[in-house]
């Protein structure tokens, strides 16, 4: 048969780790995948970013792209690859580019996920345009602050309907700090949120394709110990509920690959923020979970590169409302929405692609995070972020933090098979 080369392209920013290793063991499983009469190769390149004509011919399988949510060249080249050269990417663009936390909370209200109660409140400053005094003075209408507080209760949360990384979040304790807060919000657009408190857990589940990843998450710790190392912290039926809101959640919205953070308060699980199509993926933050990350990678991208699985550039989002009725428990609403989710991932057909030709990827990515390659792409990491005092401590600290996984390899791959 004979042989053709799938290129799987890398857009990158300030990624460093994970491109390494992802194109390390890439290369050490040396597949040849039988496929329609060929035997299909792989390889990878980095994009670059540079002027391009519309009308050029990208010979890319797939795109794994990290820098559509904020670089506009980035994402115009990405849109036209789509269009002109049928290229896949994660994510699908025009969804990164348009649907903010705001559409995401109320889909999934639509959808009868418990999303705590949410207002959004008019910016306190506004830029200068035409038209600008007239349009306020005719129909701004003044409202209390305060009132809308007593409403959703203390403490709540005030962050901007479109997200940012934390950019702007405040909890807010009372009346006074609401008002100062929004004196100080600018002219950012808020979200003002009911806290769910108390919670007994608080979980960031990682989608990539309809693999998902949930870890204990701890937003109050210093970044590298945000995710946690717990292990079986789930009961079997709370695995199941946050595995099916993720991927319907990512299907939802065409995200290969996104994170939604849920918090159990009172027995519910509240989504409360998963409009994350960027998500983390440095071993900084990752560390024990870093491996997981990097073979779900590579199984959904070989994958998408083999089958040339075809771009849904165009959301449908009627068959997740039609799967719903307002009689269904929120269990019964997930099971349903993520069937349909399951449909648009392909997982069956994933599941037999990955038996039949990925079943050595365990092992050789469980053999590569020992070897001296895989720590200086963690030490290259650390030395990008960290003081020159502190890079060979924390160092150490990550890469024993993946030696641990290394011992419990096994049972590591939830949410796959």
């Amino acid at each position: 048969m004979p042989e053709v080369t799938r290129r799987i392209g890398l857009s990158l920013g300030a990624d460093i780790c994970w491109p390494i290793c992802y194109t390390e063991i890439l290369d050490r499983l040396d597949l040849r995948v039988p496929m329609d009469g060929d035997t299909l190769r792989f390889e990878t390149r980095r994009m670059t970013i540079e002027p391009f004509d519309l009308r050029e011919t990208v010979d890319h399988s797939v795109v794994i792209d990290r820098l559509t949510h904020w670089y506009h060249p980035t994402r115009e080249w990405i849109k036209k690859a789509v269009l002109l050269d049928d290229v896949y990417v994660f994510n699908n663009p025009w969804s990164v580019q348009s649907m903010e936390k705001h559409t995401a909370y109320a889909a999934m209200i639509k959808l009868g996920f418990p999303v705590p109660d949410t207002w959004l409140v008019p910016p306190k400053e506004y830029d200068p345009q035409q038209d600008l005094r007239d349009t306020l003075e005719r129909y701004a209408r003044y409202f209390d602050l305060g009132d809308i507080g007593r409403v959703l209760g203390y403490p709540l949360y005030m962050k901007p309907y479109d997200g940012g990384g934390w950019r702007g979040v405040s909890r807010i304790d009372d009346e006074a700090a609401l008002r100062a807060a929004y004196e100080m919000s600018g002219k950012l657009v808020m979200h003002l949120q009911a806290a769910v408190e108390p919670f007994d857990l608080f979980v960031r589940c990682v989608g990539l394709g309809p693999q998902v990843r949930m870890v204990n998450y701890d937003p109050s710790a210093p970044l590298h110990d945000r995710y946690t190392t717990d292990r079986e912290f789930l009961e079997p039926e709370d695995v199941r509920l946050l595995r099916d809101m993720t991927l319907t959640i990512n299907a939802f919205f065409g995200w290969d690959f996104n994170s939604c953070e849920a918090l159990r308060g009172r027995e519910v699980w509240h989504p409360i923020d998963f409009a994350n199509p960027c998500p983390d993926s440095q071993v900084t933050s990752l560390h024990y979970h870093f491996p997981w990350l990097i073979k779900a990678n590579l199984r959904w991208s070989i994958f998408v590169a083999a089958t040339n699985r075809p771009m849904q550039m165009n959301l449908d989002w009627g068959p997740f409302f039609e799967a719903v009725d307002e009689d269904m428990t929120l269990g019964e609403r997930l099971s349903a929405t993520a069937a349909v989710a399951h449909q648009r991932f392909q997982s069956d057909r994933f599941r037999e692609f990955c038996h039949e030709h990925l079943s050595h990827l365990d092992e050789v990515t469980h053999e590569f995070f020992g070897t001296d390659v895989a720590r200086a792409a963690v030490r290259e990491k650390v030395a990008a972020m960290y003081p020159h005092h502190e890079i060979e401590e924390f160092t150490e600290l990550f890469w024993s933090r993946i030696q641990d996984w290394r011992g419990e390899a096994p049972a590591d791959d939830e949410g796959v098979m």
